[in-house]
């Protein structure tokens, strides 16, 4: 622990947590139910086809946080079950159920996104701005067949704007204008969105564009501001590596004839940086090419919807200002605690460490349903996506010199999937879901090579490495069962109840099969998990397969104005991708370290809590009570040790207040301590914390303002699933560089202020 954090440890328990959403049980609220299964849908624009299992964030809510955030994972906050693992500024991971990454399939306007970098640094909501979000839908845990696949622990599903069509005989013309400014980061940016429209055909442009300096921390957290390089530090309590500076731009178009819809989405992003705090990389530049083509035709028997999609990414990391980038005996050594410029680049010295990754994805989609009866629908569908990755690393001299590192050459891995899906109104009380998914997953990668070929024996063993990958059959085939049965009971009118049960397979990324090198340098910059470890993958890596049982219970009134849901879930997983030493006798406590990918066996439970209720009506306006509660344990059953990035119990509890055109509210956030993290990565133990934040907006007619103060107390805290801090320093060193023990501070209070104009 490091002696300058001052935080004071805050404990919670599972029980302290229940108790304060026992009032939003109270009956008093309680009215007629309406008997039709509703399902939860997130929304913001336009109303999604009914399934089971959805939840997420309502229109309302998109509204309050765009202001006081440019990541749009961090919408998703308020969802049951969902937490968010650090990453960059606008990147951070969704984590279901202690589920995160590609463990999770997130679709964007329906394509197949997939993070094209190592440290996965261009996560598939990193491309998506929050002013473009249209809906937003969270399915945790057990996910309708036609809906997941290549995914073990939950979907989301983000889309843009949906098209707006005028009335016959007029036009449509609309747009809106936004701005924002948040103090502790000096982050700003603003947003334009434009539609045009007439009864047959929509175009609609959204761009954005948002900036922001490293933030500061509540207080001191390190004993060095070094960065590395000379003339720059930082100070004590500045939180290295969290700039950013990024833009996205959407045009999306559609036309439709009689019961014929065809939709073109074009999308573009340039994100000139993004700095990484718990990363020895940073991303220094990120572009994105995107189209996607669409056709919805509405039959008499059901409807279609056919997609297909092209995704071009061009990724490059290096070292961003707050880290090293002088190396090599010439530049001072390893032990230097700045990096001296050399004369030359060579044998002596190196310039940085540029890393490219090149991919492309192409998909299709086809999905129809059929209304076999007034009660019963059944969808089929059929989806294939094909991707290219090349991930190479050009040398810059000193031990990386002369040739260029291929870390991934040549990588494919290609999806083909079928499902079929039975929904039914079985009576009054009853709805069920039934569906069975089928896919081929197929990888494979070329002959590797490392810096120099002639490089053998200690330290780096980069030929022998080399030569170990290429022998090796590295074409794999994965085929994939999906099972997943969900039921909804209404049983009175204030109780429903939803049970399910799933199986679910995921088939390694490129990443965790393809990456060859044990050599430290190279290992370390393999880490899509933040915690400063290297790791080497295993070609003969198994795809993991989940079993997953839960039950939700939901309290209500008829019109909902009070609300307790309660979801206990349970999860096994066989063939589970966690990490073991590759090198058991030069494992260190304590210590960051190379570890390998393998499949062992592992288990997750635990209980969502959420609930709302009214509180009072009267002429000071209208006073309301929300609150979340999220436990999740984790353990891998081959070993005994923890999972790895499990949030500790958490919870989230919110003051409304609506007067006229007021919103207003006050949220206190409650963290557990986190004592007993994963020993195999050395994970980082955190305090438990408390926040206080404030927000307040009003609208008008054509203006809406936002304003608010998050951590308003300026409390420290460090982030449980933030990773280690890696923010600034010699961070090319496993050893020398960064010490081990540090975590990712969270950020102290900030101010911010939003405007929003439609015309």
């Amino acid at each position: 622990m490091n002696p300058l954090k001052t935080s004071v440890p805050f404990r919670l328990s599972p029980l302290s947590l229940a108790i304060a959403l026992v009032p939003l049980t109270h009956p008093v609220f309680a009215q007629d139910s309406d008997t039709r299964l509703q399902p939860v849908v997130v929304e913001a624009e336009q109303e999604k086809a009914p399934l089971l299992g959805g939840s997420g964030v309502s229109a309302d809510a998109v509204r309050v946080l765009r202001p006081a955030t440019s990541d749009t994972a961090s919408l998703l906050r308020d969802v049951p079950g969902l937490n968010l693992n650090a990453a960059g500024g606008v990147s951070s991971l969704p984590s279901i159920h202690g589920l995160a990454d590609d463990r999770l399939r997130i679709k964007i306007d329906g394509m197949d996104l997939i993070a094209s970098c190592p440290n996965h640094m261009n996560p598939p909501l990193s491309y998506l701005d929050p002013s473009n979000v249209g809906t937003l839908q969270v399915f945790a845990g057990i996910t309708p067949v036609s809906l997941g696949g290549d995914s073990i622990g939950g979907t989301i599903i983000a889309d843009t704007v949906s098209p707006e069509f005028a009335v016959a005989g007029e036009q449509l013309s609309k747009g809106e204008l936004g701005a924002f400014y948040r103090s502790n980061n000096d982050a700003y940016g603003g947003n334009a969105a434009a539609t045009f429209a007439n009864e047959a055909f929509s175009i609609n442009y959204n761009g954005s564009w948002s900036q922001a300096d490293n933030y500061t921390a509540g207080d001191d957290f390190k004993d060095s501001k070094a960065t590395g390089r000379i003339g720059h530090t930082l100070p004590l309590d500045e939180v290295g590596s969290t700039a950013y500076d990024t833009q996205n731009h959407t045009l999306n178009m559609a036309f439709r004839n009689g019961e014929d819809q065809f939709e073109a989405k074009l999308g573009y992003q340039k994100m000139d940086e993004q700095l990484y705090p718990n990363q020895r990389m940073d991303l220094l530049d990120n572009e994105q090419k995107r189209i996607n083509l669409g056709w919805l035709r509405d039959f008499d028997w059901g409807g279609l919807e056919v997609r297909t999609y092209y995704e071009e990414v061009d990724h490059f990391m290096d070292f961003g200002d707050d880290k090293r980038i002088w190396y090599g005996s010439a530049s001072g050594g390893a032990m230097a605690e700045n990096g001296t410029p050399c004369p030359s680049i060579g044998p002596d010295c190196a310039y940085g460490m540029p890393m490219y990754s090149e991919s492309d994805t192409t998909g299709v989609a086809v999905k129809v349903d059929i209304d076999l009866s007034a009660d019963e629908l059944l969808r089929v569908g059929a989806e294939y996506q094909r991707y290219r990755l090349d991930d190479y690393w050009e040398a810059s001299g000193a031990n990386m010199w002369p040739g260029t590192f291929l870390n991934i050459n040549d990588g494919e891995r290609d999806r083909m999937a079928v499902f079929g899906e039975w929904e039914s109104q079985l009576d009054k009380q009853w709805l069920a879901l039934l569906g069975v998914r089928y896919e081929r997953v197929t990888t494979d990668a070329g002959d590797v090579r490392g810096y120099d070929q002639t490089a053998s024996g200690p330290p780096t063993f980069q030929q022998e490495d080399a030569d170990a990958f290429n022998a090796q059959d590295r074409d794999k085939t994965d085929n994939n069962w999906d099972f997943t049965a969900l039921t909804r009971y209404n049983h009175d009118a204030n109780l429903d109840i939803e049970l399910g049960v799933a199986r679910k397979v995921r088939s390694p990324n490129l990443y965790e099969r393809y990456t060859w090198s044990s050599w430290m340098m190279a290992a370390e910059m393999n880490n899509f998990v933040g915690d400063g470890n290297g790791y080497v993958g295993d070609i003969d890596l198994e795809p993991e397969k989940a079993y997953t049982g839960s039950v939700t219970f939901d309290w209500h009134s008829a019109d909902r104005s009070w609300e307790l849901k309660a979801t206990p879930y349970y999860t096994r997983v066989e063939g589970y991708i966690d990490a073991v030493a590759f090198n058991p006798m030069m494992f260190l406590d304590d210590q960051f370290n190379v570890l390998q990918y393998k499949n062992q066996s592992a288990r997750l439970y635990g209980i969502d809590l959420s609930g709302h209720m009214p509180l009072t009506h009267n002429a000071w306006g209208e006073w309301g009570l929300e609150g979340l509660i999220n436990y999740t344990d984790g353990e891998n059953r081959d070993t005994d040790d923890e999972l790895y990035n499990i949030m500790p119990l958490n919870g989230r509890f919110t003051l409304t207040h609506k007067l006229g055109g007021w919103d207003n509210r006050v949220e206190w956030v409650l963290v557990d301590a986190k004592d007993d993290g994963s020993d195999v990565r050395n994970e980082i133990e955190t305090s438990g914390y408390g926040l206080v934040n404030l927000r307040a907006s009003h609208s008008w007619k054509q203006v809406r303002v936002d304003f608010g103060v998050e951590n308003l107390l300026d409390k420290f805290y460090d982030l449980p699933t933030g990773g280690a801090y890696l923010g600034q320093g010699t961070t090319m060193s496993m050893r020398m560089g960064p010490e081990w023990g540090t975590a990712v501070p969270g950020m102290g209070r900030s101010i911010y202020a939003g405007v929003n104009v439609s015309f």
